[in-house]
């Protein structure tokens, strides 16, 4: 890390508080001695799931759920994901987000960690592979989630990815971390038939 660039935090003062989010300005001196103030948004950290499954006739599936999006206001297609709680860590977040947004659980394996937006952002986005699925239980959601869950072929989704129902970013995020982990590690898919 290039110490010598990095910038002395001053004074610090909260403009505006959410139940998922913060907002601050920051007062910040760089090392040759600019002052300035800077926005920055204080999130929860959050995590999806990549959950991918075999399906007899289709071959290997990804599990992802329907939502509506009130920041886009309409529904999209995305991983089960969500944010980690205080005091929870990122896997059990993964854990948890699976269950209740699916009903299922299964193997974990973190694939990727990333800051979803440096210039202002302080969360960091997980990301998990869940294989070995099965369905314990129905869906538990919060009061105003309504998801439905969708089986869809993984080429559907790098083909349609970034567009129509698939327009979130975090999920083109994902979608790389996942065909990332598959590059390196062939054998997450082999062949079932």
């Amino acid at each position: 890390m290039k110490e010598y660039m990095k910038w002395r935090d001053g004074e610090r003062k909260r403009l505006l508080s959410t139940p998922i989010f913060s907002v601050d300005k920051i007062e910040r001196t760089s090392p040759d001695g600019k002052k300035g103030d800077f926005i920055v948004m204080d999130n929860p950290d959050w995590v999806s799931v990549i959950p991918l499954m075999w399906k007899e006739g289709e071959g290997y599936v990804f599990i992802m759920v329907d939502q509506y999006r009130h920041g886009l206001g309409r529904v999209t297609r995305e991983f089960p994901a969500g944010l980690v709680d205080e005091g929870e860590d990122e896997e059990s977040a993964a854990r948890r987000e699976l269950l209740e947004e699916t009903g299922m659980t299964g193997d974990l394996i973190k694939i990727a960690s990333f800051n979803p937006n440096p210039a202002f952002m302080t969360n960091r986005q997980t990301f998990f592979l869940s294989t070995n699925l099965k369905k314990v239980s129905g869906q538990k959601l919060d009061e105003f989630e309504e998801i439905e869950v969708s089986y869809v072929p993984i080429s559907q989704v790098i083909e349609e990815m970034g567009s129509g129902i698939y327009d979130n970013g975090i999920m083109m995020a994902a979608l790389g971390a996942f065909l990332r982990y598959r590059t390196l590690h062939p054998e997450i898919m082999e062949e079932k038939e």
